[in-house]
């Protein structure tokens, strides 16, 4: 029993172990090296099939009739606002590895709110209906601040605010729209009543979903840093700032958040971001070592949250 406690409180970083483990074994016994590119495809295709789930399981146990803005998002958007135009106002007229530094920590910045942040914030007692509604707030303002931003950044880019905008929009179509239709019909037809009841009453079945997405990520993030043609100081000083940067926006996500008892909500909604559209954005936007700087944030916006299931647990018990 208290081996399946263990697992439970500290599943996200058990996964980011396994993930870790797993990568490093393949990467240092060249006996394995054909298994490893015969893997890589697969895994590629399975990680938006857990994201799909995950979502789509949250989605089912929504209640969408409580689905709406609440003053704690607004706080949110204008921060996240700040923020963003702080770091667009200190990226001027700098080069070198102080814009990939710069780059990557606003790559960082700049995201939205992760989908999984409803599945950690269900984890931990919050509200999910407040936090699904702003993970679709916060996918939006995404969508209008990178065209705004990033062509200032990187005028080579040949970005157009409209094309980027749809292009971003499509993505978060099939991220997140999908699958809340799906939910959405899960509830809604008679016939997948039972389904519906059976999906929504196994314990914890996102977060376990995404604690094996977590594995694969882990690795990928890991084959980034590892493939990265620049000094292993530089590495280090890009992961430092990702922490610093990490603790920051949770640390303000909460303090906003205790004036309107959503603390857990708004320390999410701000700390823990999709950081796999960070790499995505900096990669097609941005110098490609700013991809590094989203690739250590999700381990540390994982421990984070690890620590805080774990005091969840403890408080509980």
């Amino acid at each position: 029993m208290k081996l399946l406690q263990f697992i439970k409180n500290w599943t996200l970083p058990l996964s980011m172990g396994i993930g870790a483990l797993a990568y490093l074994v393949f990467y240092y016994v060249p006996a394995l090296e054909e298994a490893s590119q015969w893997f890589a495809p697969i895994f590629n295709s399975i990680l938006p099939l857990f994201m799909f789930l995950i979502l789509y399981v949250t989605f089912c146990k929504v209640d969408f009739r409580k689905i709406a803005i609440v003053p704690w998002h607004w706080w949110m958007v204008v921060v996240q606002c700040l923020l963003v135009g702080i770091g667009a106002i200190l990226l001027f007229g700098i080069v070198g590895k102080e814009l990939i530094l710069l780059e990557s920590i606003l790559a960082c910045i700049i995201s939205p709110c992760a989908a999984a942040a409803a599945v950690v914030t269900l984890k931990l007692g919050g509200n999910l209906e407040q936090m699904t509604t702003y993970t679709f707030v916060s996918n939006l303002l995404c969508a209008l601040l990178i065209p705004l931003c990033f062509p200032l950044i990187e005028p080579a880019s040949q970005m157009t605010f409209w094309s980027a905008f749809v292009l971003i929009m499509q993505k978060v179509c099939l991220v997140l729209v999908v699958p809340m239709l799906l939910a959405l019909l899960t509830k809604s037809v008679p016939l997948l009543h039972r389904f519906h009841q059976w999906l929504i009453h196994i314990p914890d079945l996102s977060f376990y979903l995404w604690g094996c997405s977590l594995m694969i990520v882990t690795g990928t993030t890991l084959k980034n840093i590892f493939h990265a043609q620049t000094s292993v100081s530089f590495l280090l000083l890009i992961g430092i700032s990702g922490l610093i940067v990490c603790l920051l926006q949770y640390a303000i996500g909460r303090r906003i958040g205790r004036f309107f008892c959503s603390s857990i909500e708004a320390g999410q909604a701000l700390g823990q971001k999709n950081t796999a559209f960070a790499i995505w954005i900096a990669a097609t936007y941005l110098h490609p070592l700013s991809t590094v700087g989203p690739g250590c944030y999700i381990l540390w916006q994982n421990i984070i949250n690890s620590i805080e299931i774990w005091k969840r647990g403890k408080y509980e018990s």
